[in-house]
């Protein structure tokens, strides 16, 4: 048995019946055929972080490489912030992409092209309602309440690669969440938590949007990506907090997605400022916290 193909097997760590290994022989005769963008794709019972081994390895991988953990010890998020979750109680993994026929100015919309493809695919599959977060957060809906249940992380490696990595909570409980913000597709009702079609769809789901993006070289009203991002995003439509580089912060409604990427806020001084990096918080009513 070759070590990509050690979580076929139901050993001795499988003793949640409710969290089945990965198949990845059948992944693999799904995915990974002839011209699909999907090149390769393993399967490892553990790991630090998908994103960091798959960029070691980018410069002898084709693009379309696919790197699945069950378990991650060192995932990472936005800002280095860690990322962590029970082993198979999620999809964890990253892509490598190389979109060198697209204008690297426009390689900023692969993470928000990764959110779209991801929220497509899990909805279809995994029948729960999704929304998106600027810039890369996946939230679901947990008795009334907006949740975190996902997010992506892009990061350039060599001169013509990006690494995409995605963590979502698919069967986390209450009890397992890591911080009460925290949410899941079974906390949110999902119809279906299979791992195995929720991690199919959800490739699909990329490869088209992906291929739609790439032959419309990057532009992303021309390929509906723009469109496509504004109707799921809830931040849109918003007042929000978005705390900058800096510790600057400011505030305001957010009114749109430029060409760029960026979230447009309308401030009170009837100002709209563009804001391509920070956190973005969801302002609520006073007494409803925040997001």
């Amino acid at each position: 048995m070759t070590p990509k193909d050690a979580s076929d097997a139901h050993d001795g760590r499988w003793s949640d019946l409710d969290r089945p290994p990965l198949n990845a022989a059948s992944l693999r005769r799904a995915l990974v055929r002839e011209g699909s963008l999907w090149s390769s794709l393993d399967v490892v019972p553990v790991t630090g972080s998908t994103n960091t081994d798959l960029a070691a390895r980018a410069g002898t991988l084709d693009e379309g490489a696919v790197l699945v953990a069950e378990e991650q010890t060192a995932g990472r998020g936005r800002l280095d912030r860690q990322w962590t979750a029970p082993a198979r109680s999620g999809l964890f993994f990253s892509v490598l992409l190389k979109p060198s026929e697209v204008p690297v100015h426009r390689w900023g919309w692969i993470p928000l092209l990764t959110g779209v493809a991801v929220a497509t695919g899990l909805s279809r599959a995994a029948g729960a309602d999704t929304a998106l977060k600027w810039p890369n957060d996946l939230l679901v809906s947990v008795g009334g309440q907006e949740r975190k249940a996902g997010g992506i992380l892009a990061e350039r490696t060599g001169e013509d690669g990006v690494v995409v990595g995605v963590g979502v909570n698919v069967t986390l409980h209450e009890d397992e969440l890591p911080v009460p913000a925290a949410g899941s597709l079974t906390l949110a009702g999902a119809v279906s938590t299979d791992r195995d079609p929720l991690l199919r769809a959800v490739l699909r789901s990329l490869e088209r949007w992906y291929g739609t993006w790439r032959e419309a070289d990057g532009d992303p009203a021309v390929s509906g990506l723009q469109e496509a991002y504004a109707a799921g995003c809830a931040t849109l439509g918003r007042t929000v907090r978005a705390e900058l580089p800096g510790g600057r912060s400011l505030t305001g409604e957010a009114v749109a997605v430029d060409g760029d990427g960026r979230l447009v806020l309308a401030t009170a001084e009837g100002v709209q400022q563009p804001v391509g990096a920070g956190d973005i918080v969801h302002l609520r009513p006073a007494g409803a916290g925040e997001m």
